[in-house]
């Protein structure tokens, strides 16, 4: 015991000890592993322009193209519309959204083609894309307004996507209804 105490004196001990604890705690911080357990559930209805509501809530909006979610890096289900809502505005909406928690997701609307397996992985930050926010939760229902100068011709798809770490958790190709 005495041979230990004398060892975790020494300053280079003590120094690496030290470096080892804020290595973890950056690693921490960075990774959040803790979100791996963590589900986020949303459950935002249709949205409708103020002044529009009629009974049954999603009169006058109109769909203007949808897809299904694939998986990427992370098992991702659900499906997206993009909305037209009566005053003009739109609205891309994600339902039934089933995918994992992670650090820093966003909402992606890219010029990115859709592929299949580790191929879409890394795709939809390399050409036009623009992010429509954070990922509100990782399960349910939820709205994200898209900016009136999106050209929406420009972009082809959405993804889940994980800025921390530039990889698509889930993505779709947009089809015009």
């Amino acid at each position: 015991m005495g041979r230990v105490r004398r060892v975790l004196r020494k300053p280079a001990v003590i120094g690496v000890l030290v470096a080892g604890v804020l290595a973890v705690a950056a690693g921490l911080v960075w990774f959040q592993p803790w979100k791996l357990w963590v589900n986020e559930t949303v459950r935002e209805s249709v949205p409708v322009a103020t002044g529009t509501a009629r009974p049954g809530g999603t009169d006058g909006v109109r769909t203007l193209a949808t897809g299904e979610l694939i998986s990427h890096e992370h098992r991702t289900s659900g499906s997206v519309r993009i909305l037209r809502l009566p005053d003009g505005s739109r609205v891309l909406r994600l339902e039934h959204l089933d995918t994992s928690n992670g650090p820093d997701l966003k909402v992606l609307l890219s010029d990115a083609p859709v592929k299949p397996g580790q191929d879409g992985w890394h795709v939809f930050d390399d050409g036009a894309h623009r992010s429509l926010g954070s990922l509100k939760g990782n399960k349910g229902d939820q709205n994200y307004v898209v900016p009136a100068d999106v050209d929406l011709s420009r972009y082809t798809s959405v993804s889940i996507w994980c800025d921390r770490f530039d990889v698509s958790f889930g993505a779709t190709a947009l089809k015009p209804v």
